[in-house]
């Protein structure tokens, strides 16, 4: 049964519409990773990528335009949900563009300016062992125990490649992971305890699952955040400053600011990123999270 412990920030972003959160913690610094909508957009035609950051989780800090489909010229539309990874002092920005490529981008700050050293998509359907799926999207990068990074991505298929140490580049083939029950996008990885778990979008829904390694099996145990008002749903589970949370999205905000007038499509396609405190029970599995609208405690 969900408990309603979790307490919600609408939105995090109030100068943007922004979805598809990937939170990550560098140098003591909580930054967010999400797509970019435009307002008023009647399609999931977002163009660039930008980065926000927090060290209180109350007061967050917009860094601007990381990365733009502008400056790569190998590539045309559809800049959607991407992910960032950090190693040997570089941070490493993994985007999905038209539908079928996944990039690489480098930066000397975790918020950019992002630059492609490849010139090309790291990942294409192409790739061996990628399992055909209906887009080549959603980006995770998951760095184990070990160092061990690991590159995560699809729709309807998830697949898996180990990248090599400079964090462009792999010489392993993909592979699909196993027992990830109703998947259908926004694939998301962590680590709790000793155990993996796998959280993706499925029926509506936040759904994951429980494993002894990133490529499966997965056990699957239920769902981490009902449906919300945005048609999709995509979210990040991190730890901060000893809090677990997830970061996710819903229309809240262009809903409430068209409040009396006929709401559109539009409201799809104009997203707002939120944020809630995440529990785990005592035998590792996860509490539901039930949005409210207060603040987000940082104790139990």
């Amino acid at each position: 049964m969900a408990v309603p412990y979790c307490y919600s920030q609408h939105p995090i972003a109030t100068d943007i519409y922004a979805a598809d959160p990937s939170a990550r913690v560098f140098n003591d610094t909580l930054y967010i990773y999400p797509s970019h909508d435009i307002e008023g957009s009647r399609w999931f035609d977002m163009r660039d990528w930008h980065v926000l950051s927090t060290t209180d989780m109350q007061t967050w800090t917009d860094h601007g335009v990381a990365l733009s489909l502008d400056s790569l010229p190998w590539t045309r539309k559809y800049a959607w949900a991407p992910d960032c990874a950090y190693r040997n002092g570089k941070y490493y920005f993994y985007y999905p563009v038209d539908r079928d490529a996944i990039g690489v981008a480098v930066a000397d700050r975790p918020y950019g300016p992002f630059h492609d050293p490849l010139g090309r998509a790291l990942v294409t359907r192409q790739t061996p062992g990628v399992v055909e799926s209906r887009s080549l999207i959603d980006p995770c990068v998951f760095t184990d125990d070990d160092g061990t990074a690991y590159l995560i991505f699809g729709q309807n298929e998830v697949n898996i490649v180990r990248l090599n140490e400079d964090m462009i580049s792999f010489s392993d083939t993909a592979r699909q992971v196993r027992g990830v029950d109703h998947f259908f996008e926004a694939v998301w990885m962590h680590k709790y305890h000793g155990k993996y778990y796998i959280s993706y979008s499925g029926k509506g829904k936040i759904l994951y699952g429980m494993g002894d390694s990133p490529y499966g099996p997965f056990s699957y145990k239920g769902v981490v955040l009902g449906k919300v008002n945005s048609v999709t749903n995509h979210a990040s589970i991190t730890e901060y400053k000893g809090q677990w949370y997830l970061f996710y999205h819903t229309s809240d905000k262009y809903i409430n600011a068209h409040k009396g007038g006929r709401l559109s499509l539009k409201r799809y396609y104009s997203r707002s990123m939120c944020v809630g405190s995440l529990f785990y029970n005592t035998d590792g599995t996860i509490r539901e999270v039930v949005p409210t609208r207060g603040g987000v405690p940082v104790s139990r």
